[in-house]
């Protein structure tokens, strides 16, 4: 089964069933050591999976769920080692997309839901993406629209004395600062096991290169030159892009830059695109 969270797409399974669990991993082929995150219909959900909430968590919480942020908290004993790769703690979240909250209301526990990708490569934000996806490894796809927030959830590490991200995402580092009224640090891969979280992921089939908007023009010259497939990803591309270069067209706003990120990376490998040249969106809000 696959559903529309409200970030990207999921690839859901049963959180407390192991054969369920080991179905999932198999789908995605994704190594067991690696966790993944357990979506819950409310957070009075919580004391079955965590077995301590701080304040902090609390807070976090109250703000953000439903919503694409997960909160990493020390687990119950009754988690499965394959829910969390065999770690002491779990990662939680309150999703806010209405078909989500339907399956998890219904099913009345929490349901472990990474994306519904092949490990490593671009999450789905749309039915259509997962079906390209993983074919007839999906018996049913649960298509509530496209994806409203289009990348991950951000990841809060509540587990220490103060907490840290673990990985950016929907919920943008400035928001969570304000909320918990101190400065939030942004751990280095490695620090910590996380989803999401490895030196390779939601990778795209091709080359991507930030490039600053005034070098656009010149960079897209080169790679043309060597004779590989170009595409330009820019709010406004420079009247003198060479003919042969593909350009998708992103907003400058930072937070739809993120919604359309993952269907452009998607769109670029399906027109044979071999290098992709960014320019990033603002660093305020999600684009810091």
């Amino acid at each position: 089964m696959r559903m529309d969270d409200d970030g990207v797409g999921t690839r859901p399974a049963l959180g407390r069933s192991p054969a369920a669990l080991r179905r999932l991993y198999a789908t995605k082929r994704r190594p067991g050591s690696h966790p993944v995150i357990v979506h819950l219909a409310s957070d009075t959900l919580l004391p079955a999976w965590a077995r301590r909430v701080p304040r902090v968590a609390a807070q976090l919480a109250e703000r953000f769920w439903p919503g694409p942020l997960t909160l990493i908290l020390p687990r119950t004993p009754g988690v499965p080692d394959e829910v969390t790769g065999g770690l002491e703690t779990v990662g939680v979240r309150v999703p806010s997309a209405p078909l989500a909250r339907a399956l998890l209301e219904a099913f009345g526990d929490g349901v472990a839901a990474p994306s519904a990708n092949r490990f490593g490569r671009v999450s789905p934000t749309t039915a259509d993406d997962v079906r390209r996806e993983l074919g007839a490894d999906a018996d049913v796809v649960l298509d509530g629209g496209p994806c409203p927030v289009g990348v991950e959830s951000t990841i809060v590490d509540c587990t220490t004395e103060s907490p840290a991200i673990v990985r950016l995402g929907g919920i943008a580092r400035e928001r969570l600062e304000e909320c918990v009224g101190s400065a939030m640090p942004v751990l280095d891969r490695g620090e910590v096991a996380a989803p999401g979280t490895l030196a390779r992921h939601y990778a795209p089939d091709l080359e991507l290169v930030i490039v600053a908007e005034a070098a656009l023009g010149s960079v897209a010259r080169d790679h043309v030159a060597q004779g590989r497939r170009v595409g330009v990803l820019a709010a406004q591309p420079p009247a003198d892009l060479c003919q042969e270069v593909f350009v998708i067209g992103t907003p400058r706003d930072a937070d739809e830059y993120a919604h359309a990120l993952y269907r452009h990376l998607r769109d670029a490998e399906r027109r044979g695109v071999e290098v992709l040249l960014a320019v990033p969106p603002p660093e305020v809000g999600i684009g810091a």
